[in-house]
């Protein structure tokens, strides 16, 4: 079951904020309603199909969260432009049933940042390492709400915050830093307003 938790009332033709956890909701100040997941790709795609299935929609979503970076000097806030999964094998699945499942998904107003997502905490280096080949950033939650968002046809913008570098030590580094992420994501939220309709 997931714990989902939405925070005020979704309007029609009004964003929607989507976190995963209050940790990193903590300091926004907005009007907007924020939708908390929970952790992992089968949280936020179920809480987020909840959602927009039960209506009304949002003009758009703005997802904020933190990730660990997989590469050095990756810090600050990002705008996601590639979202793809790490723990998902669509390529051995494509030789079993010629279908191909699981492809990278680009996110309209996104940079050239890639992130992966998977539901493993990535807090080992030879993890860190293969994944730094496909990607600048890691978190647990971005294309499972890239994927839901698209099939409802909802504008998705993905906006992360290094929290740690991925590897030894993350899991650490995340419960010391993501209160000052919280607030990072928050001045973000408050300087982007366009996302604010």
């Amino acid at each position: 079951m997931t714990s989902m938790e939405l925070l005020g009332e979704i309007v029609v033709g009004r964003p929607l904020y989507v976190v995963a956890v209050k940790e990193e909701a903590q300091f926004l100040d907005t009007d907007l309603p924020v939708l908390l997941t929970g952790m992992g790709k089968v949280n936020a795609a179920s809480a987020l199909a909840t959602v927009l299935g039960r209506g009304p929609r949002p003009s758009g979503i703005v997802n904020l969260g933190t990730a660990g970076a997989l590469r050095p000097g990756y810090m600050g806030t990002h705008v996601v432009g590639t979202v793809l999964q790490h723990d998902f094998d669509g390529a051995f699945l494509a030789t079993l049933t010629g279908e191909t499942y699981g492809e990278p998904l680009t996110l309209p107003d996104g940079g050239d940042v890639v992130l992966a997502t998977g539901d493993s905490f990535i807090a080992d280096e030879a993890s860190k390492a293969r994944l730094a080949e496909r990607a600048a950033l890691v978190d647990m939650e971005g294309y499972a709400l890239a994927t839901v968002a698209q099939l409802a046809g909802v504008p998705l913008r993905m906006v992360k915050h290094v929290s740690d570098e991925a590897g030894d030590g993350a899991a650490r580094t995340w419960r010391e830093s993501v209160a000052e992420c919280a607030r990072a994501l928050a001045d973000w939220a408050a300087a982007n307003t366009p996302y604010r309709v």
